[in-house]
């Protein structure tokens, strides 16, 4: 049986994992690790309304991905933990070989027994 400690852990996992469960919010991760953007420019990006990214976004900064910072009237968005991208291309690596837009790197290695 887990410990409060350990379930902690867990459902801090779980909250990431649903953070990223989001086409919108993924796309985010990705975008913002090629540079800060405003919510303006992920809204015309996205194709989604200004409340709709705005949520997304707290989200993604609530979890602890994503940082922001103002800038004049702007609040321009960032990555904030860099090594999801590493998750993600780990998670590209299962998708079948042949499945379109898989960025296949080699930084998976089996898990040692």
């Amino acid at each position: 049986m887990m410990d409060e400690k350990e379930s902690m852990v867990h459902e801090r996992r779980v909250a990431v994992f649903k953070a990223l469960a989001h086409p919108s919010r993924l796309y985010i991760i990705l975008r913002i690790a090629e540079g800060e953007a405003c919510v303006s420019d992920l809204t015309a990006e996205i194709g989604a309304d200004v409340s709709t990214v705005s949520k997304h976004l707290a989200i993604l900064r609530d979890v602890g991905l994503v940082a922001d910072r103002r800038e004049g009237q702007n609040i321009l968005y960032s990555l904030a933990c860099g090594c999801i991208l590493d998750f993600i291309h780990c998670v590209d690596a299962v998708a079948p070989p042949g499945d379109p837009g898989c960025r296949r790197r080699p930084i998976c290695a089996p898990m040692p027994h």
